[in-house]
């Protein structure tokens, strides 16, 4: 997985970027979790925008600087997952209109890792994120943080964010699954690192 100069594969800004915004999960559901006035709603709200900030940021360093890593493709998407699994989680105990989206999320992700590792081990991958995934991570991150920042929000304002992301997941999903499994699918021979 790393070359002789491991630590310099290790400790990129990049993955540093990823290691912080994973660090800042537990400080996030600790504050919304205990938060009784808006602005711990507000420091939690920030705390998310500030993550996905650092995602934004650790892409374009890697890609600008080469600084992309055999740990970086592992580090990032993990960072993303796990606060979008956390985010939808800790609302889904205030909202129970989300828990569909926490169903089809989890569906989702655990139709890609397993698709990951069936093509993987026969020496396929896809070569990177879809477009549609990346819209969905968006969308996902937009609405969520929204319900966090604002906890007196409408029901009817919940079940159309909730039907927003519900959506997006669909097209994200099926995306993903005719990426992996259409007829003309988007897998590439996996390359190994010398």
């Amino acid at each position: 997985m790393f070359s002789g100069k491991w630590k310099e594969e290790i400790f990129t800004i990049p993955n540093l970027l990823s290691l912080f915004r994973i660090a800042l999960i537990p400080v996030y559901v600790s504050i919304y979790l205990g938060a009784a006035k808006q602005s711990q709603y507000l420091l939690a709200g920030s705390i998310l925008s500030l993550s996905c900030i650092t995602d934004w940021a650790d892409g374009i360093i890697a890609r600008k600087f080469q600084m992309i890593t055999s740990l970086g493709k592992v580090l990032d998407p993990l960072a993303d997952k796990l606060t979008q699994f956390v985010l939808i989680l800790s609302l889904s105990a205030k909202y129970a209109a989300l828990y569909p989206v926490l169903t089809l999320f989890l569906i989702k992700e655990l139709f890609q890792c397993g698709a990951l590792l069936f093509f993987a081990q026969r020496g396929k991958a896809l070569p990177g994120a879809l477009w549609a995934g990346k819209l969905c991570t968006t969308v996902l991150f937009v609405s969520l943080i929204l319900l966090v920042l604002f906890p007196q929000i409408s029901p009817s304002t919940v079940l159309l964010l909730t039907l927003t992301d519900l959506f997006f997941l669909l097209y994200a999903f099926g995306s993903y699954v005719f990426a992996y499994f259409g007829n003309g699918n988007g897998l590439s021979e996996l390359k190994h690192d010398p």
